[in-house]
């Protein structure tokens, strides 16, 4: 296996969940916090997108999916740049979208731009350095692994928020949860 499928199968995973871990949740449930300095569904959602999609288009090069209208669709009142790193407690509450659709949608688009990027590179671009901020500088290797073990993190604590809220839930819907 090329680098470049083992990347686009760990990421690829994670975006087939993105759709079915938000399926059902109304505007109410993707703000849903289970305490007030949790991070809700809709955000963390966000948030992973932000960052596969801001380190992405840097090691390719390109203008972010973000940029392309999808900050306007949002609507969120963060600063055109942000991805949710570093962000308050009060900062994340703010996060608010109508449904799980605009997410979805951001999530193929991001996925799109991905895996364009993902192909056109080679496995010698791996080694280049991608950021000399840090010692030792990082390598494209190295984003990626983060890139890869963040958005699989975070679409993990998703789906464990998504299960409390759905407890927390269960005399609204009726459900027991036992089958």
């Amino acid at each position: 296996m090329r680098t470049n499928d083992l990347v686009l199968d760990t990421l690829g995973r994670v975006h087939e969940l993105v759709p079915a871990v938000l399926d059902g949740l109304s505007a109410d449930a993707l703000r849903w916090r289970p305490d007030p300095g949790a991070n809700p569904m809709g955000w963390l959602t966000w948030h992973f997108l932000r960052v596969e999609d801001d380190h992405l288009a840097g090691l390719g090069g390109v203008d972010q999916v973000w940029a392309g209208g999808w900050a306007e669709r949002f609507h969120l009142p963060y600063l055109a740049h942000a991805h949710g790193y570093g962000m308050s407690a009060e900062e994340v509450g703010q996060f608010a979208v109508d449904g799980p659709e605009l997410l979805v949608g951001y999530a193929a688009a991001v996925w799109e731009q991905t895996q364009r990027i993902v192909a056109g590179l080679t496995d010698d671009d791996y080694d280049r350095i991608v950021d000399t901020r840090w010692n030792p500088p990082v390598t494209l290797s190295v984003r990626m692994v983060s890139v890869m073990n963040e958005i699989a993190q975070h679409v993990g604590q998703v789906a464990y928020v998504k299960g409390l809220y759905e407890r927390a839930h269960e005399a609204d819907s009726g459900w027991t949860g036992h089958v």
